[in-house]
């Protein structure tokens, strides 16, 4: 199938470019990257760092970022079901049956990763973003003790009036409304929208309400105080994983009962999430080259899952804190920055498990209290030496403990405090010469088991769970061809020792092991041209992307009960993986975009006994440029798995009766129009 697809890539190389207008913009390397208020520009970042900007996340379905996400390399998520989302940074997927763990995410000025680790994305409506920074790898310093990376999403920030629909396939729809204006030193942004969809699946639904409210005030000399409300509802029907032989009968059913458990449906297995989230921060610069930032922030969760074995209510509350004092000073050939900082967070979840009764929660089972502390203070320092060699220095010292207490059947408790982790980290950065740079980077990364994973779905306390560890070491290369093409080259090797994987019991609930050490080599690569301008009556313009990374990922000194798995395949990580897309401009108003996913086969088991098979996607999206003395508008189609390719989006990794399967749509469809208001309401 793989080779089916390559001549559509090196199609798109052959663009004929010589004699085309040049876009005038700035060059894609001297994209601005925030790196939560250290702004840089990508040719001379010291990180490993891929950037989603609007033609990114167009490319997303309404109402997730799969698209854009997988689009990057070393970048991966999965949708088993619509909401049931899981995301990775080079393969951490391992430890995560579903939501995001060991990836640190922040929003704006503020955390959405809780204060155990975990961080629910499916209560986030994609559309109210403008630009996605993932920084891969262990970045300690400024963001602290993870070992599969970071990524922070930045919110609009234009002034905009406009409205949405879009209706499609499986009775999708969603309407949207977004209210952003400037009023004098306040930047005031309004955004709500309602999604619902049946699915591919059977038991497979979605229904997702949202609401964000933004204020950004202005004072004095470029201080800044800055307002967040998010509300979210999300219900999602969870069907299940599937056996091949059923996947193969028919892909679309839910897990069925088997002749001691009861089926998916029968049930009613699904999530219910309604998260409210609020924030305050403040920027006070006292001088030119001296500034305070705090931030504080708080969440509440009320998380419920029937499930095929029990019925779980969880109830979390949520409060960070961050603060940090910045010095900058600069001369006429060097820069010099420093950051002091803390963040810290708490929080309590009460994490309640009936017996589940056809959808209904019925005699209890386990009642637990669950209080989990983390935090680190920081120190980095950043150098610049005649706009040449960057160097970024960070450390932090890490800290997490654990409380509990069982409530029910028996009443007991304990606590678990994990060792106080210093974590350095090295960056360097060299300018060879106009538009090309090489750079170095070695850090340390550390991650302890969040809230799920201490107290699983097995409902017993994992009293043996370990943090998990390791040094990342990377070189790269960044090269910008004139006024045409971006390029990047990145190679990296990670040791990661008592990593954290995913058990499934026989009744199909998680439990969690260390699995001794494994060895992740890979290769990332990036090649992106601007805009070409053709000028031409039916080609306006055309842009191109490819990007991939290839994986040698193996689990070391990994025995499992009587069986040694050293040398094997990293379960659920591919080896190979390419994307790309193309921006197309038609008769002036007619934009076309064409995007292909490759991934090769995924191993399903820590045996390597079963593996995916690869697969090859296409996605296709049209918009029409509406225009009228009131509004600005598109008109909008897209076509998804345009191949019809047989595939999932996400898989069960060593789960219980070998149901890896999760079946994803085949070729679908999106029509949806979008006005934008160009006078005053």
């Amino acid at each position: 199938m793989f080779f089916k697809g390559l001549p559509f890539f090196f199609l798109i190389f052959y663009v004929p470019v010589f004699s085309q207008v040049q876009d005038s913009a700035m060059h894609i390397s001297e994209v601005q990257l925030d790196v939560y208020r250290k702004p840089a520009k990508l040719i001379t970042a010291t990180k490993s760092v891929s950037v989603a900007l609007p033609n990114f996340l167009l490319q997303n379905a309404p109402g997730r970022l799969l698209e854009s996400l997988n689009l990057l390399p070393g970048s991966k998520m999965e949708e088993r079901s619509p909401g049931s989302y899981r995301f990775s940074i080079r393969g951490s997927t391992l430890r995560s049956p579903f939501g995001v763990r060991n990836v640190k995410i922040y929003l704006d000025d503020f955390s959405l990763t809780d204060a155990a680790g975990n961080t629910y994305l499916n209560i986030l409506d994609p559309e109210i973003l403008q630009s996605i920074e993932i920084y891969k790898g262990p970045e300690s310093g400024d963001f602290g003790a993870v070992t599969g990376g970071t990524a922070l999403l930045q919110t609009k920030n234009s002034e905009e009036k406009s409205f949405g629909i879009s209706a499609g396939s499986f009775s999708h729809y969603k309407g949207k409304i977004r209210f952003a204006e400037q009023f004098k030193n306040h930047f005031l942004q309004v955004y709500t929208s309602y999604e619902t969809t049946d699915s591919y699946r059977d038991h497979a639904a979605l229904q997702r309400k949202f609401m964000f409210l933004n204020d950004r005030y202005r004072y004095g000399q470029n201080n800044q105080f800055h307002v967040l409300l998010l509300l979210s509802k999300v219900h999602y029907e969870t069907p299940g994983g599937l056996t091949l032989a059923q996947m193969q009968e028919n892909p679309r059913q839910a897990r069925p009962k088997t002749a001691t458990l009861p089926g998916a449906a029968e049930q009613q297995a699904g999530i219910y999430n309604k998260m409210i989230f609020a924030g305050l921060s403040n920027l006070i610069n006292f001088t030119e080259n001296f500034s305070h930032f705090i931030v504080v922030q708080g969440n509440y969760n009320d998380f419920r899952n029937p499930f095929i074995t029990n019925f779980e209510k969880r109830f979390e509350n949520n409060f960070t804190v961050r603060t940090h004092l910045n010095f900058a000073e600069k001369s006429l050939n060097s820069v010099y920055e420093t950051r002091l900082g803390f963040e810290g967070a708490a929080a309590k979840a009460s994490i309640r498990n009936f017996d589940n009764r056809l959808g209904v929660p019925t005699n209890p089972q386990n009642f637990d209290n669950i209080y989990a502390n983390s935090g680190f203070v920081f120190l980095s320092q950043k150098a610049v030496f005649g706009e040449k060699l960057t160097i970024d220095l960070a450390g932090s010292l890490n800290l997490m403990n654990y409380r509990w207490k069982s409530i029910f059947p028996e009443q007991t408790s304990g606590n678990r405090k994990f060792k106080n982790e210093f974590l350095p980290n090295l960056g360097i950065s060299y300018l060879l010469g106009n538009g090309f740079s090489a750079r170095g980077k070695i850090g340390k990364g550390n991650s302890a088991p969040t809230t799920e994973e201490l107290r699983s779905s097995a409902q017993e306390i994992n009293r043996s769970l370990n943090p998990e560890f390791g040094w990342n070491k990377e070189i790269g290369i960044r090269k910008q061809w004139g006024n045409l093409l971006f390029t990047e080259l990145s190679f990296f090797d990670f040791r990661l020792k008592d990593a954290i994987v995913r058990r499934q019991n026989d009744n199909g609930q998680e439990y969690f092991v260390n699995a001794g050490e494994t060895v992740q080599k890979g290769i990332e690569f990036v090649a992106e041209s601007r805009k070409i301008h053709i000028n031409k009556k039916l080609l306006n313009s055309i842009k191109f992307y490819l990007a991939g990374n290839l994986y040698d990922f193996i689990f070391k000194n990994y025995i499992k009960n009587s069986e040694d798995f050293s040398g094997n395949q990293l379960t659920g990580v591919p080896s190979t993986s390419l994307q790309n897309l193309m921006n197309i401009e038609l008769l002036q108003g007619l934009k076309i975009d064409i995007a292909h996913f490759y991934t090769s086969k995924i191993p399903l088991n820590d045996a390597n006994s079963v593996f995916a098979e690869p697969s090859f996607i296409g996605n296709i999206s049209a918009s029409y440029l509406l225009k009228s003395r009131t509004f600005i508008g598109s008109l909008c189609l897209s076509i998804q798995n345009i191949y019809n390719t047989p595939y999932s989006l996400g898989y069960d990794t060593n789960a219980y009766g070998n149901r890896f399967y999760n079946p994803a749509a085949g070729r679908n469809y999106l029509l949806g129009i979008n006005l934008t208001l160009n006078s005053p309401l």
